[in-house]
């Protein structure tokens, strides 16, 4: 008996293994999934949606399931652009920092590092969309005189 659920076991984390596998390539194979080495080449609507929304969802309602994603969408701590912008950098509550350099963290599909343009361009598209009217724009000086994250 014992032999016989060792081989059902065995067969069914064979199976799963399987179907993660062939759902990771056919994810990796995705046009609304933007390689590591292609979003330097982006704004910040296409950081957003190639990044952002995966968790804050296509209009920024936030999601509740496995963790909780805030909502974006008319959000008024979106007030501050530099507490926008630090949690971009730095990362909070489970959320990665796109400050820390590619080679000290890995995504699935490989390192996504935003230069400080990138993270005002997603900072200025964030808070001037979903609701939000924050007519006030932060460049890349201003982001590049915030903490960033140290290497680990």
């Amino acid at each position: 008996m014992r032999s016989a659920l060792s081989r059902a076991a065995t067969r069914g984390v064979a199976a799963l293994l399987c179907s993660a596998g062939w759902t990771s390539a056919a994810w990796a194979d995705s046009a609304a999934v933007t390689p590591a080495a292609a979003i330097g080449n982006v704004g910040g609507a296409e950081i957003y949606g190639h990044i952002c929304q995966a968790c804050h969802m296509p209009q920024a309602q936030g999601a509740v399931g496995a963790g909780h994603y805030p909502k974006l969408a008319g959000d008024p701590a979106l007030v501050s652009w530099q507490y926008v912008a630090l949690t971009v950098l730095n990362g909070k509550n489970g959320m990665p920092g796109f400050g820390v350099a590619p080679q000290h963290f890995e995504f699935p599909l490989g390192a996504i590092h935003l230069s400080d343009a990138q993270v005002a361009e997603v900072v200025n598209y964030v808070r001037s969309h979903f609701g939000n009217t924050y007519k006030d724009k932060v460049t890349a000086a201003q982001v590049a005189a915030l903490p960033h994250p140290a290497a680990p």
